[in-house]
């Protein structure tokens, strides 16, 4: 070892010390909304309480840290990372973020999640700073901020998936809204037809959620009267999410946000300052490593509407744009996505297809077993639905799956 760098070295004690493959025990979190069923019957992962499965977690975040078994002892993933970062996530990596930079999850939606809107790095700094020195405990309910990093998203079909993304274009808005006429809007309306800028919807989406007392019941209890003669779908699902949040504001928002349906393996981004909702199925989620959500209804939990809108943009999103289309790169179908903390790829199939390791990453067999195996003799054979760590001095690997493998790394 006389010849190596002190780096080099320690990656080289780190890799003799530890395998290159870590199955990852991962936490369930469940959340109201979850489905009890969606993760039994896609990975047979049982269920026995009954309860709502609506993620499993895989990464390092704190509120849910997968666990890798090391000598037999159950360890948590993060503090195995900190025993030597650079050989783990890359030094570049290490340098760039300090820790696993992203979360990837899978995500079973049996009621719809609430309308929100992720703040990007720069807010999310600001607004984090500014709540710790106001002394706002991280657990606080009126908290916005729980960590100082952005939150973009990735998400990826298991089943058909249903969400809102990104405004509407202005005139469509303006045309449900006035086809409605509900009286307690009429002023708002009027504003936005007069202002047809991203400014004029601003205004037009903070009044909206600002509608207090008897004006807010009326103009809910008008749109739910005007969903119940109609044979819309677009009015269909209202009423479909009255049943879940009733008296929520956030029943106005499918008005006002993109409709869209991903069909097994089509994938979409959400980008940073983007309000978007989750309504229903099962997906793979990966996204920075970070739990900063805004929220804008379609929920019991804490609504601040003056910080929602300063971290919105309010641009029209085409519809058109939504989904994104992947690029064939060795035998791989890559996501691209305009941000550096995470990349997302699925194998379709695998054998004996060599895989190069730059940087840490997680795997999850989607369709059937994978086998993995490595130059240095070591074998690892991953069920269907579980996942495996691995870390970047691995270099390379070489994969077998039937079916498909998902494959988070950045």
């Amino acid at each position: 070892m006389s010849d190596l760098t002190i780096s080099e070295a320690q990656t080289f004690q780190t890799q003799t010390a530890h395998p290159v493959f870590f199955c990852m025990h991962n936490v369930i979190q469940n959340y109201p909304w979850g489905s009890p069923t969606a993760v039994n019957q896609l990975f047979g992962i049982q269920n026995p309480t009954g309860e709502p499965q609506a993620e499993i977690w895989m990464g390092t975040h704190p509120n849910g840290c997968s666990k890798v078994v090391i000598n037999g002892k159950e360890t948590e993933l993060s503090s195995l990372i900190s025993e030597d970062i650079n050989a783990f996530l890359s030094k570049k990596i290490a340098t760039r973020f300090g820790a696993l930079p992203y979360l990837f999850k899978v995500l079973a939606a049996e009621k719809a999640l609430s309308v929100q809107v992720h703040p990007n790095k720069l807010q999310a700094e600001l607004g984090f700073d500014l709540e710790e020195k106001q002394g706002i405990p991280r657990t606080a309910a009126n908290r916005n901020y729980k960590d100082p990093n952005h939150k973009p998203e990735l998400v990826y079909a298991l089943t058909q998936y249903h969400a809102m993304n990104g405004f509407r274009p202005i005139t469509e808005i303006i045309s449900f809204f006035s086809d409605l006429a509900i009286p307690e809007l009429q002023e708002l309306v009027d504003n936005l037809i007069d202002n047809r800028t991203p400014g004029g919807l601003a205004a037009f989406f903070s009044g909206i959620l600002s509608l207090r007392g008897e004006q807010k019941e009326m103009a809910l209890a008008t749109l739910l009267a005007m969903a119940k003669i109609s044979d819309q779908p677009l009015l269909n699902l209202i009423l479909e999410l009255e049943k879940q949040y009733p008296a929520d504001i956030g029943l106005f928002a499918p008005l006002m946000l993109n409709i869209i349906t991903l069909q097994p393996g089509q994938a979409m981004f959400l980008d940073a300052e983007t309000p978007h909702a989750y309504l229903k199925g099962t997906a793979l989620e990966i996204m920075a490593n970070s739990d900063n959500v805004l929220r804008a209804g379609l929920t019991p939990k804490y609504i601040d509407v003056d910080e929602l809108v300063s971290c919105t943009h309010f641009d029209e999103k085409p519809y058109d744009s939504l989904l994104l289309a992947p690029i064939k790169i060795n035998e791989m179908l890559e996501y691209p996505t305009p941000v550096d903390d995470f990349k997302f790829s699925i194998v379709p199939h695998s054998n004996q297809l060599i895989v190069s390791v730059r940087t840490a990453e997680i795997l999850l067999p989607l369709d059937s077993d994978l086998v993995l195996t490595h130059t240095n003799g070591e074998t690892c054979k991953v069920a269907k639905g579980q996942s495996v760590f691995i870390p970047a001095y691995a270099k390379k690997y070489t994969m077998n799956c039937k079916g498909r493998v998902a494959r988070a790394y950045n």
